[in-house]
């Protein structure tokens, strides 16, 4: 029996019903709905716990997400591995990942379990933290990688290369290094330009730079950044798509460039990035 992962977001208030839903709507059609063990036990839904590492996954047609963008990408990245097709129901704001609204999930689930969807590719960031020739960690990004200081009114020195070109050296609240699906992120508030998600491209836009160079820098995704520290304090933070975090220090790299993996998102037939981009303009 083929079976549809669930993801959802404990923390909306909804989400346990939903999920009893659409289980149940599964279940009538010959699917069995799964969910992460430690998702299941906080919904008090432990009939539909599975285990990856003993071979479920592989029973897996597709995964269902039940949240936010946020709650996105944090599945993404743990799913990367699998390749599952992902679909996105929103139960928050207008995200840009997410395909259907919850009043639209019902009737469009025929479609998905027929197979009639499109798949919506989306790249990948890698990120590196190296002290003195040593790597420290090493991340995967779906939106961005920032490089950013800390709670302190003073400002970082971010060496700044593009492969081995010397770029610049900001003086700043931080960097910002997005893939196109990040462009509509931190990276848009941050002054930078919205990307089109199907371009082979990075976007490096300054948080609040002290310089005349402030304009963002859109790059081949063939090419690395090298970020490094130039700070006589040690409160500059590393965060990955808003969900991860690593202290850094004066003298360290980062080094962000394509990862090797890729995120594929369900698509109804005709779904148009520029569709949902004129609904969020709406929005705001």
């Amino acid at each position: 029996m083929d079976s549809v992962l669930l993801w959802p977001n404990p923390e909306k208030e909804q989400v346990k019903s939903l999920a009893q839903q659409i289980a149940l709507w599964l279940e009538k059609r010959g699917v069995r709905a799964l969910m992460p063990q430690d998702l299941a036990h906080r919904l008090d839904l432990e009939g539909m716990a599975f285990f990856p590492e003993q071979g479920t996954m592989q029973e897996v047609a597709w995964v269902m997400v039940l949240g936010g963008d946020g709650t996105l990408l944090l599945a993404a990245k743990h799913l990367m591995l699998w390749g599952k097709p992902i679909l996105g129901v929103n139960l928050g704001h207008l995200g840009f990942l997410s395909e259907v609204e919850v009043p639209d999930l019902f009737p469009t689930l025929p479609l998905f379990l027929a197979g009639e969807y499109e798949l919506d590719p989306r790249h990948l960031l890698t990120a590196e933290v190296f002290r003195q020739g040593r790597t420290l960690v090493r991340y995967e990004a779906l939106n961005d990688v920032v490089v950013a200081k800390g709670p302190f009114a003073r400002l970082v020195n971010l060496e700044t290369y593009v492969d081995e070109a010397y770029v610049t050296t900001y003086p700043a609240d931080g960097l910002i290094v997005a893939t196109p699906t990040g462009s509509t992120a931190y990276s848009l508030s941050a002054g930078g330009p919205i990307l089109s998600p199907d371009l082979s491209v990075f976007v490096v836009t300054p948080i609040c730079p002290h310089s005349f160079f402030d304009r963002s820098v859109v790059i081949d995704a063939r090419q690395t950044v090298k970020i490094r520290i130039r700070a006589m304090h040690r409160d500059t933070l590393l965060t990955v798509d808003g969900q991860e975090g690593f202290p850094l220090e004066d003298g360290d790299e980062i080094r962000v460039s394509a990862s090797q993996h890729t995120v594929n998102l369900m698509r109804r037939p005709g779904w148009s990035f520029f569709h949902v981009l004129r609904g969020w303009r709406k929005g705001h």
